[in-house]
């Protein structure tokens, strides 16, 4: 059984510390070791499950990733997701928008 590297690190806040978790062995030994005895449900069990099917190769480091970021999201573990911060544009109605000119037909 080989350790599965997460694509990217989930950093953890507990209420005394924080914690780096970049495998799926690592995020096994948080949810036995360091878990909130309250959060631990479906999305904990379902997490558990995932990355140990991801050290016997039957699921990818990406799918343990995502199953172990939504329990901890789901305990409050780390933040949830925020709105994209991405520029909106300006809606366009058959063609390119251009200052002064309506957005909609019906204006």
């Amino acid at each position: 059984m080989n350790d599965v590297r997460f694509p990217e690190p989930v950093i953890l806040r507990f209420s005394t510390a924080s914690r780096n978790v970049a495998s799926s062995f690592e995020a096994l030994e948080c949810l036995n070791q360091q878990w909130p005895e309250w959060a631990r449900g479906r999305s904990w069990r379902a997490a558990g499950r995932v990355c140990r099917d991801a050290l016997d190769g039957w699921r990818s480091a990406h799918d343990a990733h995502r199953a172990f970021v939504k329990a901890a999201r789901r305990a409050g573990l780390i933040p949830a997701k925020t709105p994209s911060r991405h520029h909106s544009r300006p809606a366009q109605v058959g063609g390119a928008a251009r200052p002064g000119t309506p957005l909609s037909p019906w204006q």
